[in-house]
């Protein structure tokens, strides 16, 4: 099909002549087109037919601090005048991305040392893969290179992080995971646990899982464990009791290197500065990405403990310079973002406010939400919320996939003036405000939501396909 001259299309019709989106149904997308968002403040968004919506997942997890911070805006501006870009390979910097480094380093657990700065979280998880690599090879240990991620896990979608990642959509038609990707299971209490399992017994059953893993590997294999504090995309799945205190014993005894990836999870979401300090995690790698910005601009980093660092300073003799390194790695006008961000973060205590409000709106979801007929849980942690949609609460009894209920809710909730997410391949909707909401403004997620589910229970009724057991 020829490309038609754009001053004879709508920004519709241009958008499916010329766009490729991400994570996005590519027929059905041809047909019904894009929905445009033009303008956004505070926690609501604005499409271009005038249309206002509260953003319940803050972009894509993402945007904090909440829309039109003019600080931000300012300080892009700024930097953009003072200098717009410059690379950081041989030594090479400038001075917002030192300052972002120091500051970020005195954010994040103490045993870390160094960060490398990045574009995106799947780029920083692809890092920290060559990371992992790379300093087995310094210490002589070529074979110790397998990775074990989670079942649905997220990591990204670059040839490495999709491969971490543990949803099968991610892997279909491309030739993925990569060999020496592993995945173990997900600490979903909810769905995996035995019948009258307590959390702390799921626990230790998953840890031997992973300990039976990496025996049957050869530890002198297994190169390192990456985890999200919560998992977000996966599920919103909040690890039960003692999770990560039992994989950090299986870990250590098998000297395999513990990544955090902080890329939902970090700067507040939360309630504490990063998920690792929530949950007790003491990581060698983290990856952070973001929060780090609020999204105002692209910027991530991989972060290194000592006992990493040191590995590769000692290996410089052997193999010259650290020949890893992006284009815009560290790029100035980003992280100026990132320092104003910061600036927001500090003097509005928007960790505390995640805590205080995330309290808050974890009651209301599960008081008004948790006992609807189509809801089996309401899960989470300060802004960070799950709702699993199940056929009958009472039995556990799981929605036919089939159906697409989650995803015909998260339309639904658009109709109702609400953006909240459908993750993949579960039955399940996510939530994930901007830390600056309200109370006031949780109150109302709740009122829509509640009236989109009641729809979606409705059609799914008038369907013949469901019936509630309440």
């Amino acid at each position: 099909m020829s490309v038609q001259p754009a001053h004879n299309l709508s920004l519709e019709e241009m958008d499916i002549q010329s766009f490729l989106h991400p994570y996005t149904a590519l027929a059905d997308h041809a047909k019904a087109g894009p929905r445009i968002i033009s303008t956004a403040k505070g926690v609501k968004v604005t499409d271009i037919r005038g249309k206002e919506y509260i953003d319940a997942l803050a972009g894509l997890w993402c945007v904090n601090i909440g829309w039109g911070r003019d600080e931000v805006a300012d300080a892009i501006h700024a930097q953009a005048k003072k200098l717009a870009y410059y690379h950081s390979f041989a030594s090479m910097a400038n001075e917002p991305a030192i300052r972002l480094a120091d500051r970020v380093l005195r954010l994040v657990p103490n045993n870390m040392s160094k960060i490398f700065f990045g574009n995106s979280g799947s780029d920083a998880n692809d890092t920290n893969v060559k990371l992992v690599w790379y300093y087995n090879n310094l210490r002589g240990k070529p074979q110790k290179k397998k990775i074990i991620s989670r079942k649905r896990g997220y990591h990204g979608v670059t040839v490495a992080a999709a491969s971490l990642t543990g949803i099968p959509m991610v892997h279909t038609a491309f030739d993925l995971p990569l060999k020496g990707i592993l995945h173990t299971e997900a600490p979903h209490y909810y769905w995996n646990a035995e019948p009258g399992q307590s959390e702390e017994e799921f626990s230790k059953s998953l840890a031997d899982k992973l300990e039976k893993m990496i025996l049957a590997e050869g530890p002198e294999t297994v190169a390192a464990f990456i985890a999200e504090p919560v998992m977000g995309a996966g599920g919103v799945v909040v690890p039960p009791k003692n999770y990560f205190q039992e994989i950090q014993k299986v870990l250590k005894k098998y000297d395999v290197l513990m990544i955090a990836d902080e890329v939902i999870c970090g700067f507040g979401r939360t309630g504490k500065w990063f998920g690792s300090e929530t949950y007790g995690i003491e990581p060698d790698i983290m990856t952070i990405a973001k929060g780090l910005t609020s999204g105002y601009q692209p910027l991530a980093g991989s972060i290194i403990g000592p006992k990493i660092w040191d590995v590769l300073v000692s290996g410089t003799p052997e193999v010259g310079a650290f020949a890893h390194g992006y284009t815009y790695s560290a790029h100035p006008i980003a992280a100026a973002a990132g320092m104003a961000n910061l600036d927001i973060f500090e003097r509005e205590d928007l960790v505390g406010k995640s805590a205080k409000t995330g309290a808050y709106f974890q009651k209301i979801m599960r008081e008004k939400i948790g006992a609807h007929p189509l809801v089996g849980e309401v899960r989470g942690v300060a802004l960070m919320c799950g709702v699993e949609l199940v056929a009958n609460k009472a039995k556990k009894e799981p929605l036919p996939m089939s159906l697409k209920v989650a995803p015909r809710l998260a339309n639904m909730c658009i109709e109702e003036g609400l953006i909240s997410r459908a993750l993949m391949g579960a039955n399940a909707m996510a939530f994930s405000p901007p830390l600056v909401i309200t109370e006031a403004e949780c109150d109302e997620i709740v009122a829509r939501f509640t009236k989109a589910l009641n729809k979606m229970a409705d059609t799914l009724t008038r369907e013949g396909v469901w019936k509630s057991a309440a």
